[in-house]
């Protein structure tokens, strides 16, 4: 079964339980992992984590990571 992750909405970077109960509109939760829909890819900056776009991606592939979700 996915499990739930969530993101500062500004870093990108993982987030704790407790600073989305204090920052909710600052940051995002995720559905990953196995039970996900696994059916759209995305691109993120390995350094900030932030979305990147697919053109950035591929001229960057040592600095970025793609992933299902």
């Amino acid at each position: 079964m996915g499990r739930t992750v969530s993101r500062s909405a500004g870093t990108g970077r993982f987030a704790s339980k407790a600073t989305v109960v204090r920052w909710p509109g600052k940051t995002t939760t995720e559905h990953v992992g196995e039970g996900t829909g696994n059916d759209r890819t995305v691109n993120r900056s390995a350094s900030s984590g932030r979305f990147v776009t697919e053109r950035r991606a591929k001229g960057d592939p040592s600095g970025t990571i793609t992933q299902r979700v």
